[in-house]
């Protein structure tokens, strides 16, 4: 169910990244080699970027499949930029509010995009709903189930929680409140990523003070890719990676830790490269 990049380091085109690589997410739409529920993302795409000296992303989303859009190829040739994030979807329930569906969700300087699927939408998650204000829920983009889980984020980001944290908090919620559900988030507000793999594929490739890429799966057969455990939560920036295992919902069928590697909701102090 969909597959998605961020990424961060010096300003390159969007179609470097998006759509010239062997394996690019353009190239995922119809024929993603590591997406483990469905097998063509064409419910809709987007591209959220950011612009030097501007905190607030630009957007570009639509309802169809990335390769039937021929204006996007003449966007992502030209516009070239420092930070982005972009997925292409394979919805839940097809049709559900088109391109107000589409990943990137946004606020401030935020971006956002859920790769996976709720379980028992959307009754499962109607506990969860009662504990955002009525505004919160009012001013949702669309009725899918990502746009729910997005509006858990936000409510922890605009309480102070820093990125890991809120995707942290609101992975281990929505997963007590709707197990089986895959909950693969990722976030960015151009300076650093937050992501969760919980359920689906998630890769990283980072060059340290340089770059880094987070993605469901490698764009290319560079061997520098790592791939993300699942029930992990990733902090990174231009920098450094950071991986932390997410406390497992069901201690019963959890694996023994490694006892090397420490357990909890925020990122560790130990990089991960």
């Amino acid at each position: 169910m969909c597959r998605h990049l961020a990424y961060l380091g010096p300003e390159e085109p969007l179609g470097r990244l998006l759509v010239d690589p062997a394996h690019s997410l353009y190239r995922q739409s119809w024929a993603p080699r590591r997406q483990r529920h469905g097998t063509v993302n064409a419910d809709g795409f987007g591209v959220g970027w950011y612009a030097e000296g501007d905190p607030v992303p630009g957007r570009y989303r639509r309802t169809g499949p990335i390769w039937g859009d021929g204006s996007f190829a003449d966007l992502a040739r030209v516009v070239r930029s420092g930070a982005l994030l972009a997925a292409v979807r394979d919805a839940t329930l097809a049709g559900a509010d088109g391109e107000a569906a589409a990943a990137p969700f946004a606020a401030g300087s935020w971006l956002f995009s859920h790769n996976g699927a709720i379980a028992g939408w959307p009754r499962s998650l109607a506990p969860l709903a009662r504990t955002l204000p009525a505004e919160d829920l009012l001013s949702m983009e669309a009725r899918c189930d990502s746009a729910l889980v997005w509006a858990l984020v936000l409510s922890r980001l605009r309480g102070g929680d820093e990125e890991g944290q809120a995707l942290a908090d609101t992975v281990l919620d929505v997963a007590a409140a709707a197990p089986g559900s895959r909950l693969n988030l990722l976030l960015t507000n151009g300076e650093v990523i937050a992501a969760t793999a919980w359920g689906d594929t998630l890769w990283y490739l980072t060059e340290p003070g340089r770059r880094t890429v987070v993605a469901s799966e490698p764009y290319d057969d560079d061997p520098h890719w790592q791939e993300v455990p699942d029930r992990t939560l990733l902090a990174a920036s231009r920098t450094d990676v950071l991986l932390t295992p997410l406390k497992d919902i069901d201690e019963s069928t959890a694996p023994v830790p490694d006892p090397s590697v420490p357990s909890a909701s925020v990122p560790s102090k130990e990089p991960r490269t």
